[in-house]
Order: structure tokens, then sequence, then C-alpha cells
């Protein structure tokens, strides 16, 4: 293993007080720090390939960003902020083989 040193952003940075969850704090700090824009509007991390700004790396990061602090919603990206989350109303038993229900009878 390598003993390079590495520096990250947060380090010697301190998280807010209202932050619960300091290791998604610091990741997302690290990203967002990697993915700030440069003057012309795009991300200036090589992997996005100069994408316009934000990226989606720099959304991901404010999210955990968010996340990671006292009082933040939490939902699925993929879901609308008022949709409710939709559970089962019933527990619904694994599926078992054919030979199973033999086996319980």
């Amino acid at each position: 293993m390598s003993e390079t040193p590495r520096h990250r952003a947060s380090d010697g940075t301190v998280p807010p007080d209202d932050v619960i969850d300091p290791l998604l704090w610091r990741l997302g700090y690290d990203v967002a720090s990697a993915h700030e824009p440069d003057e012309n509007g795009r991300c200036r991390n090589l992997l996005c390939a100069g994408q316009p700004s934000p990226c989606a790396a720099l959304a991901n990061a404010e999210r955990a960003l968010g996340l990671s602090r006292r009082g933040a919603p939490v939902q699925s990206p993929a879901e609308p902020a008022s949709a409710p989350l939709a559970l089962p109303a019933t527990p619904v038993p694994a599926q078992r083989g054919a030979g199973a229900e033999r086996e319980a009878a």
C-alpha cells in the first residue's frame, strides 16, 4: 500500500454544529470541492470532461451535505419531494420452491 499522504479539502475543516453524520459531510465536502465550476461555468474536474455545472457529482455531493445535517428530509433522488414512501400494507412472504409447499403440509 502506498505511504503517500493525501490532502483532502475537508482536512482541518470543522463541520457545522448541526451535522449528524460527519463522514457523509466530509465526503460531500471533498467531492463538492473537487467539482467546483470554472470561470466558464463548467466542471473543472477532469472526470466530468467540461460538463456544465452542476455536474452529477456536484449535485450528489450537495445532496450528501444536506442529508448529513439535522432535519434533512430523507427521500430517494428519483422521487419527487411530495411523494410518500410506498410500503406494502402487509408483509409479503418470500417465495419458496414448488417442493417447499409439500414439505410444510
